[in-house]
């Protein structure tokens, strides 16, 4: 009877008394996302008898707004849907793709070298944007029927139109966006000021053509985006500034219904994004690793972190190799998400000593944009949804194509520009993720939902470019094999391998004695800022437990 009572008192879902361990409580549906306004649309539109699906639909669009680092119309990504009615989980597939035009060598410089300016700074970055085409079809297929389209756009309209103050993470990245914004005038004359600089703290953020265009979109669906006057707007903007997209590009743009990528876990079913992300693979050929050791070996404070270490390289180096569109390319994803496999790459781990990254596989590292942002969402059916989207950068490329309001993506940065050539974040690709046209470059997005016994358990993601997978492999880890509720398992700092560098990035805050055993075992440590936005929900037996990730200033987790 207590426990019902703590939950009755926390309905509305307002932040924990201490973020770092006490989860928000809900008995019947609840939203975990970066940006609070975003997260109470979603949670008002459960109160309403919407399912998880129509609350991603509504969240994804206010983010576009409220979040517009991160969220948006102008960038695509993956969303994760268990129905549980049908006892179904589908990934839909919104990567954007390249422009037909795009060559193998586009981001080439004159003497074939990889061109990071090319790929991250100019117009040829840009690709088909697939958010709206995205949430379109995850809201025909799997939405409640309860809204139409245009109810779900509505929130997202109606904060565009009259504005809000800008607060929390938006504040804290508008400097650091500053100059990427800057370079373009339709960008500047939405988030700066007439003096340059940017808008702060408390000044009122009005984007009236992003509210037409989401008008437009809600009264025409999809096809005012792809083959209307907003696409037209989106191709004049990218076409004058160097790109090459065109409005059959857009036309042609298609999201892909595929199967999730599965693997278990200690008893618990695994299910993530397959590829073109590389997350869901990594994912479990990490925990099929893992599991080679006993939960308390892993949840060891020392031990257990360079067990992750070494498992973290071993599937980074076979993300490099073989990862890519599986449109255009073979992925063995069954043979790297085996246990067989797993336990040959097990038996080269030595327990006390860290592995040379060179010695697993020759090669170069790769990158990708860290500016991304994941929300979940349970519903009172027991259907999640487990939501990552992205720009790439910080406000993507920065350029908010003229008349739309929509800023559009960097996204073909994550292409591997030339085999070994890194990209923002360091990792590196081969042929598998070349450029091409209509490609869809590798990701590390990495929305997961956890099932124990058929029923959602778990539904995690985050932010952080090439840090994604790593960050839900421990929020995971942190959970099954170290008995954590969900916001401390969220809140506990961590580590990151990505085979190349060879190097372990530590969060600041990691206990001082285990970066010291971790450096004695041969690993070169690099503290750093922390990363990642794990906003995450676990399903108990007496209800919703939600943790909005407390490293990012403003997320909040709500439900009721």
């Amino acid at each position: 009877m207590l426990r019902i009572l703590l939950l009755a008192l926390l309905v509305v879902g307002s932040a924990p008394l201490c973020a770092e361990e006490a989860p928000v409580l809900a008995l019947r549906g609840m939203v975990a996302a970066q940006e609070a306004r975003a997260a109470r649309v979603g949670v008002d539109v459960l109160k309403r008898g919407g399912n998880a699906v129509d609350a991603a639909v509504a969240v994804g669009f206010a983010l576009a707004v409220t979040h517009p680092q991160a969220g948006n119309l102008g960038g695509g990504g993956f969303m994760l849907v268990h129905l549980a009615a049908r006892r179904e989980t589908i990934a839909i597939d919104y990567r954007e793709t390249a422009p037909q035009a795009l060559t193998p060598d586009a981001f080439l410089d004159a003497r074939g070298n990889a061109d990071p300016e090319k790929s991250r700074n100019s117009a040829l970055a840009i690709g088909v944007p697939g958010t709206v085409a995205g949430l379109a079809l995850a809201h025909a297929r799997y939405g409640s029927g309860r809204f139409i389209f245009a109810d779900l756009i509505a929130p997202a309209l109606t904060l565009a139109r009259n504005g809000f103050a800008v607060e929390d993470d938006l504040a804290d990245t508008l400097p650091r966006g500053r100059e990427r914004l800057q370079r373009w005038p339709s960008s500047a004359g939405i988030f700066l000021r007439a003096d340059g600089t940017e808008l702060g703290e408390g000044d009122l953020l009005v984007q009236a053509d992003l509210a037409a265009s989401l008008d437009r979109i809600a009264r025409e669906g999809p096809r005012a985006f792809y083959d209307g006057i907003i696409g037209e707007r989106i191709v004049a903007a990218v076409r004058a500034a160097g790109g090459v997209m065109s409005m059959e590009d857009l036309r042609r743009y298609q999201p892909v219904v595929r199967a999730p990528v599965r693997g278990t876990y200690r008893g618990y079913q695994v299910l993530s994004m397959p590829p073109p992300s590389a997350g869901g693979t990594l994912l479990i050929e990490m925990f099929n690793i893992l599991e080679h050791w006993r939960p308390a070996e892993i949840a060891a404070p020392i031990d257990g972190r360079h067990l992750m270490i070494e498992a973290m390289k071993l599937a980074y180096a076979d993300r490099a190799e073989f990862l890519g569109d599986p449109d255009t390319v073979r992925v063995p994803v069954g043979r790297l998400t085996s246990k067989a496999y797993a336990a040959r790459l097990a038996k080269g781990i030595d327990r006390n000593r860290a592995r040379p990254a060179q010695s697993i596989r020759a090669g170069a590292p790769a990158r990708e944009g860290v500016n991304t942002t994941h929300f979940s969402v349970v519903d009172r059916f027991g259907n999640a949804v487990a939501n990552t989207y992205t720009l790439n950068f910080n406000f993507g490329v920065g350029l908010v194509a003229d008349g739309t309001g929509i800023l559009l993506n960097n996204e073909l940065d994550d292409f591997a520009a030339k085999p070994g050539a890194p990209n923002a974040f360091g990792l590196v690709g081969g042929p598998a993720n070349a450029p091409g046209p209509g490609k869809r470059p590798l990701s590390s997005m990495t929305p997961t939902i956890l099932l124990k016994d058929g029923k959602v358990a778990l539904v995690t993601g985050s932010p952080g470019g090439s840090r994604i997978t790593t960050t839900v492999l421990q929020v995971i880890a942190n959970i099954v094999d170290g008995g954590m509720n969900v916001a401390a398992a969220v809140a506990a700092p961590r580590i990151h391998h990505q085979w190349l560098p060879d190097e372990v990035l530590a969060e600041r805050g990691l206990d001082a004695d285990v970066v010291r055993a971790l450096r004695e075992r041969g690993h070169e440590v690099i503290e750093r800022w922390p990363w990642g936005s794990a906003n995450s929900i676990m399903v108990t037996r007496d209800g919703l437990a939600g943790a909005a990730d407390p490293r990012t200033r403003g997320s909040l987790s709500a439900g009721y």
